[in-house]
């Protein structure tokens, strides 16, 4: 092989690496079908911690996860449905809130708070407006921390009524994870 056939084959092998790393990404995305979320797409192959991470609407979400020492929990098998509070959410809270929960002093009832916003089932948003519309209306949701919230429809949208009269409004529903699916609210629910 002459010199310029050997430097043509590595400039043709380097175009084609350059490619692939290029376009994987955007395949991957378009095979998997994600959802944007925090600016960021979230892949049905990862599982909630490995998505959750890359949400910038979700950093408090994230660090009070790993405070109440959660995140091998929701890396777990599942399936879970994880109500998750946005940023915006947790500022609704009032001033200092949710630096007096990140305190280790304070990780059980930092852990209640976050469990309650997980269901231990896989629970896409048609089969919760089926259960709302089959139950007249409301239908009770327990969760994993204890707590039973009641779901409901405003329009189109479902919408979680803690025991304190906190109303959450899933803003980005059925986020497809390898463990579940994560459904995007607006405010914090709290335990009654």
């Amino acid at each position: 092989m002459s010199k310029h056939s050997l430097s043509a084959a590595a400039a043709v092998a380097t175009f084609a690496i350059l490619s692939s790393t290029a376009i994987a990404p955007v395949a991957a995305q378009m095979r998997e079908k994600t959802v944007t979320v925090g600016g960021a797409p979230m892949y049905p192959s990862k599982n909630i911690i490995q998505n959750a991470v890359n949400s910038k609407d979700h950093t408090t979400l994230v660090a009070a996860v790993k405070a109440a020492g959660l995140v091998e929990t929701l890396q777990g098998k599942g399936p879970f449905t994880v109500f998750a509070p946005t940023n915006a959410a947790f500022k609704k809270l009032p001033a200092g809130t949710v630096e007096t929960l990140l305190k280790p002093e304070n990780k059980g009832q930092l852990a209640k708070i976050l469990t309650c916003h997980v269901v231990a089932a896989n629970a896409m948003a048609n089969a919760i407006r089926k259960m709302v519309t089959d139950d007249g209306g409301e239908h009770p949701v327990k969760t994993v921390g204890g707590c039973t919230f009641t779901a409901k429809l405003k329009g189109d949208r479902i919408q979680l009524v803690d025991g304190k009269g906190n109303v959450a409004t899933v803003t980005i529903a059925n986020v497809g994870q390898s463990n579940g699916v994560i459904h995007v609210i607006d405010t914090v629910l709290l335990p009654s």
